[in-house]
């Protein structure tokens, strides 16, 4: 594998509604730059949660039922989308969840 990733950009339909939403001034503090910037970030931030939820359905290398994986992929979307839940990972969910990841570079 190769240390190259694509670029995520956004499909040129989203971008055009960003573009038509976004504020025209400074709306509470929040400049048209700052606005579509955020979108931008949220959405490849959702992207990448997207593409670790189906990863660990589908290819997860664990000795685990589906049922299971159902769970940890609940657990990672709740924490990574602070607020949403109070669930916390415990260190050895987290080390696990590392070594998958790692294990999945290679």
């Amino acid at each position: 594998m190769t240390d190259q990733r694509p670029t995520i950009i956004p499909p040129r339909e989203l971008m055009r509604q960003w573009r038509e939403q976004a504020p025209r001034y400074r709306d509470g503090g929040v400049g048209r730059e700052e606005w579509l910037m955020e979108r931008s970030a949220q959405w490849g931030a959702d992207q990448e949660l997207d593409a670790c939820c189906k990863w660990l359905l589908g290819s997860a290398p664990w000795t685990v039922g589906p049922g299971e994986r159902i769970e940890w992929v609940e657990t990672l979307a709740m924490c990574r989308r602070p607020g949403t839940s109070g669930v916390k990972l415990t260190a050895d969910q987290c080390n696990t969840i590392r070594k998958a990841l790692e294990d999945s570079n290679d």
